[in-house]
């Protein structure tokens, strides 16, 4: 009988993560237990993904908000700081914000509408254009915002992040202005000092501040670089994709994670003998279609992964194969030619893009699309499955 089962992804249980856990061991050790649980068997080319949040803690990487505040007031000094473009999240940046307001006399805190990047949104966009409010260009005080749109909870969280940002700077100690633009540089208006919050338009917003004559520009990926009093780091992402992890501290995105996944691999060669691919996994890219929100708030979706994860799909369309150049063949007949058609293309192992035959296939890195199935396939609550071992990924129809 043909094999009738395509890709799967299995949540695998694992022990709670301390500081210090020797993680290369307890993924192995926890994949394997699984195998033998459930049981499946240990293919070539499965993948083992492990979510950063176990990684960040295995290695203890974590920063207090004293030691956020202690490297902006490095950078700033008693300047006033625009804080531009930040994402409307208490797990994500409030307590980035609160370690980034300590280290600040004043900030002027700008935020884009009708959502932030990443789609949490502080206003209905219909709201907005019933309002004849111009998001392109208009520049609202929050005196305006409030008298327009009033007090707007999230839709899912019930926080009106307008209040609950200035009220988090406030109790710091430090003085707070809020505006709200799209424009980067609004922000000139009240000061040429500028942290800017965005992920991954990032390199953008500072190159077009410094043509606009901002004096000092840093973003998140350039703050906590380097340990502060002993603190954790993160010299490629800084703060970005940090996570709350106490009301004091900051869980960092994890870092120098290569080794780890080489020896997980490296392990699972050993003892089934098999080569099984393993990545790291963040936030996958996906959006919400009723609170409209994209996930991605980490600034990549894998931060270190094995080289056979390198690259993009390289796929056929079978409803166009079926339309098209088999659209006078049926049963067997189609199956075989489609079948015999996919063995060629993956034996000439040639490029497919920009070919008809590939319209409606997903031309993402393939380190984006299966973290993408890592993150939903673990969630983000208490399914206690913080390792996700997927088959058949790289499975066609032939196989």
């Amino acid at each position: 009988m043909d094999r009738m089962i395509g890709t799967v992804s299995r949540g695998v249980r694992a022990p709670i993560i301390r500081q210090g856990d020797d993680l290369a061991q307890i993924v192995v050790d926890s994949v394997l237990a699984a195998a033998e649980s459930a049981p499946f068997d240990i293919r070539d080319r499965d993948v083992i993904a492990v979510t950063e949040a176990v990684v960040a803690r295995a290695q203890g990487n974590y920063a207090s908000v004293q030691a956020i505040a202690k490297d902006v007031s490095a950078k700033f000094g008693d300047d006033t700081v625009g804080v531009i473009f930040p994402i409307l999240s208490r797990n994500r940046f409030a307590i980035c914000l609160k370690g980034i307001a300590m280290g600040c006399k004043k900030i002027v805190l700008m935020l884009s509408y009708p959502s932030d990047e990443v789609g949490n949104h502080l206003i209905d966009p219909d709201e907005m254009d019933e309002k004849g409010v111009n998001p392109w260009s208009d520049v609202l005080t929050e005196e305006k915002y409030r008298e327009l749109f009033g007090f707007k909870p999230h839709v899912f969280t019930g926080v009106d992040y307008v209040d609950y940002y200035k009220k988090l700077i406030e109790e710091t100690g430090c003085e707070v202005e809020i505006v709200f633009a799209n424009n980067p540089r609004a922000i000139l208006s009240y000061t040429k000092s500028v942290l800017a919050c965005d992920i991954h338009t990032r390199q953008r917003t500072k190159r077009n501040l410094l043509k606009a004559g901002a004096e000092k520009v840093y973003c998140l990926d350039e703050i906590l670089t380097a340990p502060v009093d002993g603190s954790g780091y993160n010299d490629r992402f800084g703060l970005l994709g940090s996570n709350k992890a106490t009301e004091e501290t900051v869980k960092l995105f994890p870092i120098h994670c290569d080794e780890m996944v080489a020896r997980i691999h490296d392990m699972m060669l050993e003892k089934t003998g098999k080569n099984v691919e393993v990545m790291v996994y963040g936030d996958g890219a996906f959006k919400d279609p009723v609170g409209k929100i994209w996930e991605l708030a980490d600034p990549v979706v894998s931060p270190a992964y094995t080289a056979g994860l390198e690259g993009t799909p390289n796929e056929v369309k079978l409803k166009y194969l079926a339309d098209n150049d088999f659209a006078d063949l049926s049963g067997d007949a189609l199956k075989d030619a489609i079948k015999n058609y996919i063995h060629e293309k993956d034996e000439k192992a040639a490029s497919l893009v920009g070919t008809m035959v590939t319209q409606g296939t997903t031309p993402r890195r393939l380190t984006d699309l299966i973290g993408s199935l890592a993150d939903l396939t673990s969630g983000s609550g208490d399914k206690g499955t913080p390792i996700i071992y997927i088959q058949g990924y790289f499975d066609n129809y032939t196989k």
